[in-house]
Parts: C-alpha cells; sequence; structure tokens
C-alpha cells in the first residue's frame, strides 16, 4: 500500500517548522450557499383529492353500519 501523501520532509513549500509560506495555500473556496433557482412548488391536488376519497369511504362505511344498526336492510 501506498501512503496517503508525500512524507513532510519531501513535501514542497513546508518550512522547517511545518508551516508553509505566504501565498503557498489555494485561495478559500468559494460559497456555494443558497439556490441557484427557485425550488418548484410541489402540486397539491393529488393530496387534497386523497383525503376527499378517503373522507367519501368512511362517511359510506359509517353510513352503512348506522343503516344495519337501525335494521334498513330487512
Amino acid at each position: 500500500m501506498s501512503s496517503p501523501g508525500p512524507e513532510p520532509d519531501e513535501a514542497p513549500g513546508l518550512e522547517a517548522g511545518g508551516s508553509v509560506q505566504p501565498g503557498d495555500t489555494p485561495p478559500d473556496a468559494g460559497q456555494t450557499s443558497g439556490l441557484s433557482h427557485p425550488q418548484p412548488i410541489p402540486s397539491r391536488t393529488i393530496p387534497i383529492a386523497a383525503l376527499v376519497i378517503i373522507g367519501v369511504i368512511v362517511i359510506a362505511v359509517a353510513a352503512f353500519f348506522v343503516a344495519r344498526a337501525f335494521d334498513l336492510f330487512g
């Protein structure tokens, strides 16, 4: 296996104490905070339709049991 980098004695630009000379370090990286474009707003149609369908099914099941409790099927 090879070592991940050069030996400290062989690294270019290092001074005796391990520090670097001014100008040898790369500039700071650019900031990437924030969005490059606005995010799309998700559609609300499917969640609302799903809630309406679930509500209709719950009301239908409740109506069935109420009608059966009052013996309307016989």
